[in-house]
């Protein structure tokens, strides 16, 4: 089996992350790494032995040697280098929030699949063999039927205000950082919601440091969802059923195990039915080297329609909190 070689755009927290579990994947290799600098790209290169540090994203996109390339850069970037990748037949990994918004999520969507392109949103939980294991149990019936969801994620951002987190047009603020995650799990084990509600706090410059979302699903079900960049929130999920309740401890993004107490009290540890791969970023990389062996334009686990479904859903809570990014509200 022929090794898939990654390029790497920007040189951040998450690209570090990310490039470090390629490295448990015995047939992935990295080829390349771009930054906005030589002296970064370098730097990046020489951490992970990366043979080629470019400070071009162009002559990232035209290196023949790349499979595919795992873009990392801010929220508010996402859409011109995904759109730079696509254009020139690159398949694309684009880190979460895939784009600022659903209009510029459908339009990469739209090219990849003009182009016959993979593409794929980077939200590595729903490749994680965990939630993917209580998903299945629990559309299954193995936990009764789904009355309430519970899930929050965040942190405190100790950061000045030019930050990527703090900045609007970069596609600051919660939501998009922390809340996509509790949006997400509420998704792969509800469905799609039929209403939304939101309050935030925001920040002087606009963007949401605390965000509350609540839910209602086809069949019933509510959710509660939480985000916050000012504070060590429990980081947990929780599903109610009418037969007990299913506990994700933190953190519930990348769990170790889960936790089902039936109705009399007794409970059941649940662990995943498979490793998990490093941090657990190496099974989001398998599944799209899975897929590009296989020929497929987008993965199941991921797939297009989940991605402009979170995204919409976004659009609606920023809109309903107040929260606009410049050149894409």
């Amino acid at each position: 089996m022929a090794d898939i070689t990654w390029g790497i755009l920007a040189t951040g927290k998450i690209a570090k992350a990310f490039t470090r579990d390629l490295q448990v994947l015995p047939d992935a290799r990295v080829g390349a790494v771009a930054s906005r600098t030589q002296e970064s790209a370098e730097e990046f290169a020489a951490a992970f032995a990366i043979p080629t540090a470019y400070a071009d994203y162009e002559r990232l996109a035209e290196d023949p040697s790349l499979d595919i390339v795992y873009v990392a850069s801010p929220h508010g970037l996402h859409h011109r280098h995904a759109r730079m990748l696509l254009e020139a037949g690159k398949p694309v990994l684009c880190e979460k929030a895939v784009t600022l918004n659903a209009d510029q999520a459908a339009d990469l969507v739209r090219l990849a699949q003009d182009k016959g392109v993979f593409f794929m949103e980077a939200m590595w939980m729903a490749c994680h063999p965990l939630i993917r294991h209580l998903r299945r149990l629990l559309h299954d019936g193995e936990f009764g039927r789904p009355r309430q969801l519970v899930a929050d994620l965040g942190f405190v951002v100790d950061a000045p205000p030019t930050s990527r987190l703090l900045d609007p047009a970069l596609g600051g603020g919660a939501l998009l950082d922390v809340g996509i995650y509790p949006l997400t799990i509420a998704h792969l084990l509800l469905g799609e919601p039929t209403a939304l509600a939101a309050v935030a706090e925001l920040s002087d410059a606009g963007v949401d440091l605390d965000i509350a979302i609540s839910a209602r699903y086809a069949d019933g079900a509510v959710a509660a969802l939480t985000g916050s960049m000012t504070s060590l929130s429990p980081r947990s999920a929780s599903i109610a059923t009418n037969r007990g309740r299913l506990d994700v401890p933190a953190d519930f993004h990348h769990p170790t195990h889960a936790l089902w107490t039936d109705a009399s009290g007794s409970t059941r540890r649940i662990d995943p039915p498979e490793p998990v791969l490093g941090r657990g970023l190496a099974n989001e990389a398998a599944e799209v080297m899975r897929c590009l062996r296989a020929g497929e334009t987008q993965s199941p686990l991921v797939p297009h329609e989940q991605t402009l479904s979170i995204m919409r859903q976004m659009d609606e809570i920023r809109r309903l909190v107040g929260v606009r990014y410049p050149g894409a509200s």
